[in-house]
C-alpha cells in the first residue's frame, strides 16, 4: 500500500458531472443532488485502512448534518481491481452494511471520475457549496487512526461553517490514505 496526500486543489473550482451506478442500483450524478446546500464527495473504497478508520466518522457527519442540507456520497475508484478481492461491486454493498453507511455509495469502474476530480488518495475528500464550488479539500480531522486522540475536527468545522454562511479557512491539511489502484 502505498501512502498519499490529496493534491492541493484551487478553491472555487467547479464539481464536474458524472453518471455513477451506486449500491442502491440507481444511477446517480450531480444534479440527483442538486438539493443539497452542501456536497460533500468522499472517493473512498472498501480495503484501505485509512477509509475503515474513518468512515464511523464520516457516517456522524452525515447525520449530525443531513436536516442542515449536508450531502455525503461516496465514490469507489478501486472497483473490480484483480489485485484486491474486497474492490467489487458486491463488497461495496457487503463494506457499506458493516459499517452502516447512511450516504449513497457509488462505483466508478472507469475511474475517469476520480481522474476528472484529480483524486490521488482514500479517502479524498471535496466539499462544495451550493453553487458547487470546491471549498474544502482536506482531512476529516488531525489523527485518523485513534479517534480519541484527536484534536481537530476541521471537515465538521468547515461543514459547520458553511452551513452559517462564514467562511472556511483556506488553510487546509491534506487527505492521506492509500493510493487509488489505477488501471
Amino acid at each position: 500500500m502505498t501512502l498519499l496526500e490529496s493534491l492541493k486543489l484551487q478553491l472555487g473550482t467547479p464539481a464536474r458531472d458524472f453518471s455513477l451506478k451506486g449500491i442502491d442500483g440507481s444511477m446517480h450524478s450531480l444534479s440527483t443532488y442538486k438539493d443539497a446546500k452542501v456536497l460533500v464527495l468522499v472517493f473512498m473504497c472498501n480495503h484501505c485502512p485509512y477509509v475503515q478508520a474513518v468512515w464511523p466518522r464520516l457516517n456522524v457527519l452525515q447525520a449530525e448534518y443531513k436536516d442542515k442540507s449536508v450531502q455525503f456520497v461516496g465514490i469507489n475508484p478501486n472497483v473490480d481491481n484483480p489485485d484486491y478481492v474486497e474492490e467489487t461491486f458486491d463488497q461495496m454493498k457487503t463494506f457499506a452494511e458493516k459499517f452502516g453507511m447512511n450516504f449513497p455509495y457509488l462505483e466508478d469502474p472507469t475511474q475517469q471520475v476520480a481522474k476528472d476530480y484529480q483524486a490521488q488518495c482514500t479517502p479524498d475528500i471535496y466539499v462544495y457549496d451550493g453553487e458547487r464550488k470546491l471549498v474544502y479539500h482536506g482531512r476529516v480531522d488531525d489523527n485518523w487512526k485513534d479517534e480519541s486522540q484527536v484534536t481537530k475536527r476541521e471537515l465538521d468545522t468547515a461543514l459547520s461553517l458553511l452551513v452559517k454562511g462564514e467562511n472556511i479557512s483556506t488553510d487546509q491539511h491534506p487527505s492521506m490514505g492509500c493510493s487509488i489502484k489505477w488501471k
